[in-house]
């Protein structure tokens, strides 16, 4: 065989073994495509059929709720004539004996508000404030009707100004309300407040949600502020402390608690959520853990922020910082030196609390709402504030408030 013939054959065989590996790598590469495909389709099917899976899950649950909703009994607006024929036989006209110091010597006097039923589980109980019955002996309940019976104080909270009394009154006399959460309420919402002003049974007022979350300073809270107030317009008087404060639906949402003197009317009420949120401990007369700072201090204002250096015209400056609190544990700081603005005294040179958790403090009502509605004893939250014109965030284990010596 020539060699020209060899060198043809030669690259022949090359040319065949050449096409053998390509028909063999691409047989290969498609068997290993096509895998990748079915592992990739088998993928989403399951994909597929979980979510098929959830939708269905979720079909089953809309369809339990809108059954529910059509099983729901919705409370609808009634007049204010309805309303009180509703609820007037569950607000109560509360009397007790309170030993004071006169210039004759020690006496006892009489002492007068209102309350309203609840049912609290199996039991029915009468909520009202706390100054109505602090410290009172022999304390009475009439109802609308007339009949009146003895009752106890089952628990109390001087911090919130709330009681809990239990009465000794056959099951008819109790016709208990529904207390609904305070936590929808805005500005602007009418309300009313049923009471006895000045001993004078079964009052009702109306009005509308002037502001929430105020503070008041009460001489039973040992210079403590009452937290997460809602400020109101209906008319209260002396006697109308401890009465329910309703909404249109007839709901409790709040209890009436004090006035403001020669205002026209400016009144205050105990949140509704206040209430749910203690009632446990006050039915097993047990103190209620009030979340606890140790500070005490005044609202900045334009003036104080001037006087001060400061670049913000809002938030709590700090005064004072109570010794063995949680403000001094985390290392917070009080003023230092006493200066006057616009004629007053000001403690400056301390803290100024700008916001907590992320949240803006304004003042120091926000500062006390802000701990009662959101935080617990025990809780770590983040003050922000600015001390020598520096912003920073110092963290604070809230301990609880110590009793009231």
């Amino acid at each position: 065989m020539h060699a020209d013939e060899r060198r043809e054959i030669s690259v022949l065989e090359v040319l065949l073994v050449i096409s053998i590996i390509l028909y063999l790598g691409t047989g290969a590469f498609l068997n290993l495509t096509i895998n990748q495909l079915r592992n990739v389709v088998e993928a989403q099917s399951n994909e597929i059929a979980e979510l098929n899976r959830q939708v269905s899950s979720l079909r089953g649950e809309v369809n339990l709720l809108r059954e529910r909703m059509q099983n729901a009994t919705v409370p609808t607006f009634i007049s204010y004539s309805e309303l009180y024929s509703e609820v007037k036989d569950s607000v109560v006209f509360i009397q007790g004996w309170v030993l004071i110091e006169t210039i004759f010597g020690r006496e006892y006097t009489t002492v007068q508000g209102s309350g309203f039923v609840y049912n609290y589980g199996e039991d029915m109980i009468v909520i009202t404030n706390d100054h109505v019955v602090v410290g009172s002996v022999n304390i009475t309940v009439s109802f609308l009707n007339g009949n009146t019976y003895p009752a106890d104080i089952v628990g109390e909270d001087p911090y919130s100004d709330l009681a809990v009394l239990s009465v000794y009154a056959p099951a008819h006399e109790f016709k208990p309300l529904a207390i609904a959460s305070s936590s929808t309420l805005e500005v602007g919402q009418p309300v009313v407040a049923v009471g006895n002003p000045f001993g004078l049974t079964g009052s009702m007022t109306t009005g509308v949600i002037s502001q929430l979350g105020r503070t008041l300073s009460e001489t039973v809270t040992g210079g403590y502020p009452v937290a997460d107030i809602i400020q109101m317009s209906a008319p209260i008087n002396p006697g109308n402390s401890g009465g329910p404060l309703l909404n249109v639906f007839g709901e409790v949402i709040g209890v009436t608690t004090a006035i403001v003197t020669n205002s026209q009317g400016l009144g205050f009420a105990v949140p509704s959520d206040t209430i749910l949120r203690e009632l446990p401990f006050l039915v097993e007369h047990r103190p209620y853990p009030h979340p606890w700072l140790g500070v005490r201090g005044v609202d900045i204002t334009y003036e104080v922020s001037k006087a001060v250096n400061f670049n913000v015209t809002y938030g709590w400056l700090i005064v004072e910082v109570l010794l063995g609190s949680p403000a001094e544990e985390a290392g917070l700081r009080g003023g230092t030196e006493v200066v006057d603005i616009g004629g007053v005294s000001v403690t400056i040179g301390g803290d100024a609390v700008i916001a907590i958790d992320g949240t803006r403090i304004r003042n120091g009502d926000d500062l006390t709402t802000y701990l009662e509605r959101n935080t617990k004893t025990g809780q770590k939250i983040v003050v922000t504030i600015i001390r020598s014109e520096h912003k920073m965030d110092i963290i604070v284990t809230l301990g609880t408030r110590p009793p009231i010596s």
